[in-house]
């Protein structure tokens, strides 16, 4: 470690490792998340670090399996579900992400979630739910559905 990080309080390494995270300078937040979890290994510690880990380096595979271990430990906090949720999104995993943000949202009414839902945007189920949403009918008729519907 660092020895600068070494001597900083642990919520000091965290607090600036979020503001990294969100000014998304990645590598530098993953800096100071490392730091404070080999001080503190706190289940939002440790999903904050697998946020950062998976953006800075593209190590989803470590960055899920942290996250979901931080969610085992605090099952109620929904803020995992929102970083598990991103982590999906930085794959390319958009199915899996919509499925654990809807999981955080029953835990807890998060904003964070239910902003980053809005950005996702929402699909109906399909009109004829025994066929496929790719089927040509169900596209079609979707189509329809939606011009005849639109807010």
């Amino acid at each position: 470690m660092n020895p600068e990080l070494a001597e900083m309080e642990t919520s000091e390494l965290v607090h600036i490792g979020q503001e990294e995270l969100e000014a998304r300078r990645f590598t530098s937040a993953l800096r100071y998340l490392q730091a404070a979890l080999e001080q503190q290994r706190t289940p939002d510690h440790v999903s904050l670090y697998a946020l950062a880990l998976a953006q800075a380096t593209g190590n989803v595979k470590t960055a899920v399996a942290l996250c979901q271990e931080a969610i085992k430990r605090e099952p109620r906090n929904s803020d995992h579900f929102l970083r598990l949720g991103t982590i999906y999104l930085v794959a390319g995993r958009k199915k899996e992400a919509i499925r654990t943000l809807n999981l955080g949202l029953r835990v807890g009414k998060n904003p964070a979630i239910m902003k980053l839902m809005q950005t996702l945007g929402h699909r109906e189920s399909p009109v004829i739910p025994f066929l496929s949403r790719g089927n040509p009918l169900n596209k079609y008729l979707g189509k329809i559905r939606s011009s005849l519907f639109k807010k």
